[in-house]
């Protein structure tokens, strides 16, 4: 994202819903990648608890 697409942003909805808007982005990101690591960590300790 472009500080002149955030500018722009920030004129069309105001600045409270464009912090919401970022970081619901950010915060997306993030999640997504600490779902995959629960997903990889409850698969070890599946594999651990078969053998």
């Amino acid at each position: 994202m472009t500080v002149e697409e955030l500018i722009k942003i920030i004129g069309n909805v105001g600045f409270p819903i464009a912090v919401a808007l970022y970081l619901l982005v950010v915060f997306g990101n993030k999640l997504d990648k600490l779902s995959a690591s629960v997903d990889n960590l409850a698969r070890f300790i599946e594999q651990l608890h078969a053998k």
